[in-house]
């Protein structure tokens, strides 16, 4: 089977690996759909991302979706062509969480991701013709949903969960700052769950009618000098630019919340943060999903429609073109998906 590989910055490569086969409590999957997401793009151009460092190759890729081909030994309630999207994460060591976050699975000290180099060896991703995967990180797609567009389960349940940490949004004003994917599904997760009105702002005037089209009430273009609205009571900054920091803390009301999901650097870098105390700002992280991604499923089955965040489609063959124009903000991508089928 052919699987999309990174050896090191710059260096990816489609390449032949042995067909899987299913253990006991696993399942072979066909995958048919890959979204391309921020840290597959950092581990093409970079060999990196975050702490993670590429240091043996690494298939990678972990939004996905396909259709089960086999079971292994002792899976029951499983059926051959069953079109499923899959969980990417796996717990590693002592499962026991404290009681200040019992249940807050992606805040174990270790886990495991798919299409990750954080710890050694990597863990392989599913940007590849097959994956195996244990039985419970399969999340069953229902009438309605297709593959296409179960791939999109994974970032839209990490949107859901930085929604659900600002609390409750139902009738209240929300800025989203940063119409990239996640920025763009965080305003069709917004609207989903009842916000009354959505702004987005972004430097970009492609990646804004993508969050128009998903649901945004009103657009600021930053790139053409519009300021950000003011004493906004709720921001969700997805942009993960610490540059940006200043100008969307002031935006926040005094008292109010910020959630951040953009990834922010690991590295010491400058960021006006001043507004963060004089206004007695609530500044929360979010961080992956707990298990948002089943919500996700639930969501695109009641009808959210996530489809303006598609913008290219690559076969396998040419994942490092598709990893370029991902990576290209120039030409007017968004999500970038892999047939892999």
């Amino acid at each position: 089977m052919r699987a999309v590989v990174v050896h090191g910055a710059g260096d990816l490569r489609v390449e032949e690996r042995p067909e899987p086969v299913a253990g006991p409590g696993e399942v072979v999957l066909d995958l048919e759909w890959g979204g391309i997401c921020g840290s597959d793009l950092s581990y093409y151009r970079h060999g990196a991302t975050g702490t993670a460092v590429v240091r043996a190759p690494l298939v990678l890729g972990h939004e996905v979706a396909g259709r089960v081909r086999s079971l292994g030994p002792g899976v029951t309630g499983v059926e051959v062509g069953l079109p499923v999207t899959v969980h990417p994460a796996t717990p590693v060591g002592d499962l026991a969480l404290p009681d200040r976050i019992a249940g807050r699975t992606n805040l174990h000290r270790e886990v495991r991701y798919l299409g990750s180099a954080a710890l050694l060896p990597h863990t392989d991703g599913a940007f590849a013709e097959q994956k195996t995967v244990r039985v419970d990180q399969l999340r069953p797609l229902p009438a309605g949903v297709d593959t296409l567009h179960g791939a999109l389960a994974e970032p839209l349940g990490v949107a859901m969960h930085a929604v659900r940490r600002a609390g409750e949004v139902r009738g209240r004003d929300v800025l989203v700052n940063g119409a990239g994917p996640i920025g763009a599904l965080v305003v069709a997760a917004l609207r989903f769950a009842g916000a009354r009105t959505v702004t987005a702002a972004d430097v970009s005037p492609a990646a804004l009618g993508i969050a128009r089209a998903l649901g945004a009430d009103v657009c600021v273009d930053v790139g053409a000098g519009e300021d950000l609205p003011g004493d906004v009571e709720l921001v969700i900054e997805a942009s993960g630019s610490p540059g940006a920091l200043g100008a969307v803390l002031h935006a926040v009301a005094r008292g109010g919340t910020l959630v951040q999901v953009g990834n922010l650097p690991g590295a010491p870098t400058p960021a006006a943060l001043g507004d963060l105390v004089t206004r007695e700002i609530t500044w929360v992280g979010s961080y992956r999903f707990v298990d948002e991604i089943s919500d996700a499923v639930a969501a695109l089955a009641a009808g959210l429609d996530v489809s303006p965040l598609i913008t290219h489609r690559f076969p396998l063959a040419d994942a490092a073109e598709a990893l370029r124009v991902a990576a290209d903000r120039s030409t007017g991508s968004s999500k970038v998906m892999l047939q892999l089928a």
